[in-house]
């Protein structure tokens, strides 16, 4: 996720043995080597001692552990332990959601966000309505909205005759990526046709004589305009530590004074409705370039009329990359809603989209996966470790993928770096409260080119973390440090191994 969240701990934020079926070398047509129903896993030697199973049990991992690496050019499965049971991807999920919108809308394909005025500007008025026009943009930033209003008020606009619009209905509303997490997770937000600082607002508070100066906020590196799209109020209780009830579209917020302390403090919450959060700030920066807007109406049709300015975001390849570097969860939602639009197919619901994109694993990499968004925060979604050790290899050809994964760098047990690690190797992460997933590509020191997925869940603990209503319960933080210790000692000894 993006940006720095203060006091996050309050206030944000038996094992079986080696399973699952190898791969044989493929023709060199297909897009990943066959999958033989039944067949035995051909596992190489290491030289190593420790047997992967004794791994895992000192690692003390309570729940589920699946694992795979293979030769990324044949696909050859060289260790492997529980391989072939569906686990929760988390953010892993992301490089799914990359490769199914590399391909269509593409890696050029930029995203509009637009004003467009159903009338001539007479006198400095349009004469009839302005509208903000959402493309789908999932990095559009207050600084954005304020180019755009500068650009406005540069061509003499100086207010309108009709209504101030907004439209979000390119894509479907979504009100939360995942309905049953608390709240107040800023990275739980809405998703939309018009999307603004990754659909969140600045929530900041102040002690002041025993009570508190609040302030929500649509901030960016160097603007700060308030918003009237959503409210706080501080309430003299302990718990729940946040409450949200929408109020006739106004995102309405209490924090318990409790949680805030003595101290100062921010944090960014969520936004439900995005569409008329960017009109309203869009109404504030308008007017400080000379542009008088009433508020803004939010529109389910788009109407005709012409185009005044135009914001273009970073090609979609340039997005997929920080998306897989940051993880943001409505870059992913976006990308994937956007995909799915560009094969014609119009969806209401993430679940819909995400089911197409399942089938379009399956045509296109053959690989089987269950996914319920395209962002991994629903962990009801489902993939082993074999079927994204094949998506990997399947997609290691395009090279597409590989060059967007972040480097991770491999530390020592004491976890101080590696002066001269075995591998080099770019992946992506996933974590979740008990849950931890690592997938991506090791170049060893020998050569060897290796795919390769780790993923853990404790499903106990996950149940007891969703029923706490905590935003980091008890437990999770050491429960995923043992599983990320695990992943380096993995990473280290596939690097050793398949160096010599």
């Amino acid at each position: 996720m993006n940006g720095k969240i203060s006091r996050r701990s309050l206030l944000v934020g038996g094992l079986t043995a080696v399973a699952g079926a190898a791969w044989a070398d493929a023709p060199l047509t297909s897009l990943r080597p066959v999958v033989r129903p039944g067949a035995v896993p051909e596992v190489v030697p290491l030289s190593v001692v420790t047997p992967l199973r004794d791994l895992i049990a000192a690692a003390e991992l309570s729940g589920e552990v699946g694992i795979v690496v293979a030769d990324t050019v044949t696909g050859r499965v060289l260790e492997a332990y529980e391989g072939g049971k569906p686990l929760p991807p988390a953010s892993v999920a992301k490089a799914i959601t990359a490769l199914y919108a590399l391909e269509d809308p593409g890696p050029a394909y930029r995203f509009a966000t637009r004003i467009i005025a159903t009338g001539p500007v007479v006198e400095g008025k349009v004469q009839g309505d302005l509208i903000l026009a959402g493309g789908g943009d999932p990095v559009l930033t207050t600084d954005h909205l304020a180019a755009m209003a500068q650009a406005l008020g540069a061509q003499g606009v100086r207010g309108v005759t009709g209504a101030f619009q907004v439209w979000g209905g390119a894509l479907p509303a979504i009100r939360a990526i995942d309905p049953t997490q608390l709240p107040q997770l800023g990275y739980n937000p809405a998703v939309g046709g018009l999307n603004l600082n990754f659909n969140r607002v600045y929530f900041e508070w102040v002690p002041d004589g025993g009570d508190y100066r609040v302030s929500m906020d649509a901030r960016s590196d160097s603007l700060r305009p308030d918003v009237k799209t959503a409210t706080i109020e501080v309430v003299a209780r302990d718990l729940p530590v946040y409450t949200y009830a929408d109020k006739d579209g106004v995102d309405a917020w209490t924090v318990s004074s409790v949680a805030l302390g003595n101290e100062g403090g921010s944090r960014w919450l969520p936004v439900r409705y995005p569409a008329r959060y960017a009109g309203d700030v869009f109404r504030t920066l308008a007017a400080a370039y000379g542009v008088d807007l009433p508020e803004a109406v939010e529109v389910t049709a788009l109407p005709e009329g012409e185009v005044l300015v135009t914001h273009e975001s970073d090609t979609l390849e340039v997005l997929l990359k920080d998306m897989l570097l940051y993880s943001t969860n409505v870059t992913a939602e976006a990308m994937g809603l956007t995909a799915t639009a560009a094969r014609g197919i119009r969806v209401e619901t993430l679940a819909d989209s995400a089911a197409i994109m399942s089938t379009w694993a399956k045509t296109h990499l053959d690989v089987d996966l269950m996914f319920i968004d395209h962002s991994g925060l629903e962990d009801a979604s489902r993939i082993s470790a074999r079927e994204m050790v094949a998506a990997l290899v399947a997609a290691n050809g395009a090279g597409q993928l590989r060059p967007l994964l972040k480097e991770t760098q491999l530390v020592d047990d004491e976890g101080e770096a590696l002066v001269n690690p075995p591998a080099l190797v770019v992946a992506k992460t996933g974590t979740l409260n008990f849950v931890t997933t690592l997938a991506g590509y090791a170049r060893t020191a020998g050569g060897a080119d290796l795919a390769f997925a780790i993923f853990a869940v404790s499903p106990e603990g996950r149940a007891q973390a969703l029923a706490s209503e905590e935003e980091i319960p008890d437990g999770a933080q050491a429960w995923n440090g043992r599983a990320r210790h695990l992943q380096q000692e993995l990473l280290r000894r596939w690097g050793t191994a398949y160096s010599a």
